[in-house]
């Protein structure tokens, strides 16, 4: 196979995470192949995505699409599994149809290389074009949903749709943090794709007024369901100043300062922070890890991902666990001063991830 010249690259809407991943690797791409034109499908708001790829001189096109239905979220940390199910019993009527428009789509694009992060449709839409198809992921759909099943069958026509689609990829990059998602019939393990952030302290307190002299903490949220009791809460932690990225805002709190990712990107954000508060997923993990940064997190409700996410963090990480109860009711002070004295992990995890990743995009090698 030659090097690609056009690649459709797909980013499922699940959640920012799979966003920051794909963008790591799409800079990489970008950065190394300057003649490289890229199309991205996806959901995630296209401001997101160009706030994290600036300088990309017009190869890189953005066109809306959903094509997997992830967990259907109540908020940050809670899932709606019934709604989630209707969603997906709904994707798998629309199957053929879609497989068939995103086909014709390719063809007429002229793509010649698919990335999927992970929705197993453009999968096959690539197979049915005739164009090799990658997965990127640290986890696969059908190995989400395979828990539901054992309480409602109908799940399984959701979890054999996926399974299909994915045995049809050429090649899965499995990135850390990872079950063995052996669906994928061939797979190279990829290191950490993030990178750290530049800690600008400065700036940001010039941005948003907060006190340079206390401890920062960042609430890595989407959406938080704080009560203004919750809120008191927090103002009450007199030591602290936190900061969320917008569009999770709570105006005229004296201690919380949203920030503009177009002002400031997520990265920096993070690393000019002292500890993060969040609920694990792939992609704060991957960032705390390349900066450094402790975390006080809470759990996660019918997410298989969790217990594994949650063993990946105790091996890099400092860390301290807050109940989800606490964190809704604001109450993170004691673990907010236990992280400080947590030990340090005893592990690393080697970067350069986004770069192999490109590398093997572009190389093509058993592509065909």
């Amino acid at each position: 196979m030659k090097k690609p010249r056009h690649i459709a690259y797909y980013v499922t809407a699940h959640g920012y995470g799979h966003g920051v991943r794909s963008c790591d690797i799409l800079g990489a791409l970008l950065a190394a192949h300057p003649g490289l034109k890229i199309t991205v499908t996806t959901d995630l708001p296209e401001n997101f995505l160009r706030s994290r790829l600036p300088f990309v001189d017009g190869r890189l096109g953005v066109r809306p699409g959903a094509f997997d239905v992830g967990m259907v979220q109540k908020d940050s940390i809670r899932v709606d599994v019934a709604a989630t199910l209707g969603e997906a019993l709904e994707l798998v009527e629309e199957r053929s149809q879609l497989i068939d428009y995103e086909a014709e789509m390719l063809r007429g694009e002229g793509a010649d290389l698919v990335v999927a992060d992970i929705p197993s449709i453009p999968i096959e839409a690539a197979a049915a074009a005739g164009i090799p198809a990658v997965a990127v992921g640290n986890f696969s759909w059908d190995w989400i949903y395979a828990p539901f099943a054992a309480r409602d069958p109908r799940w399984r026509p959701v979890i054999r749709m996926f399974a299909e689609g994915y045995r049809q990829a050429k090649l899965l990059l499995q990135l850390p943090f990872s079950p063995s998602m052996s669906v994928f019939p061939h797979h190279v393990d990829i290191p950490l794709l993030a990178k750290p952030g530049r800690a600008r302290r400065k700036e940001l307190a010039a941005l948003t007024g907060a006190d340079e002299g206390k401890r920062w903490g960042l609430l890595s949220f989407t959406t938080l369901d704080w009560s203004e009791a919750a809120l008191r809460e927090v103002e009450a932690l007199d030591g602290f100043e936190f900061f969320t990225v917008k569009p999770l805002d709570w105006p005229g709190r004296k201690n919380i300062h949203a920030v503009d990712r177009m002002k400031m990107g997520f990265s920096d954000v993070l690393a000019s922070s002292d500890v993060v508060v969040t609920k694990p997923g792939y992609g704060i993990l991957s960032d705390c890890v390349a900066n450094a940064k402790p975390l006080v997190y809470a759990e996660r409700e019918d997410f298989i991902e969790y217990p594994l996410l949650e063993r990946e963090l105790k091996r890099y990480l400092k860390n301290v666990h807050v109940p989800a109860a606490d964190l809704y009711a604001g109450r993170l002070g004691a673990a907010l001063a236990a992280v400080e004295d947590a030990p340090a992990p005893a592990e690393t995890l080697a970067g350069g991830g986004a770069e192999q990743a490109a590398e093997i995009l572009m190389a093509g090698a058993g592509l065909r």
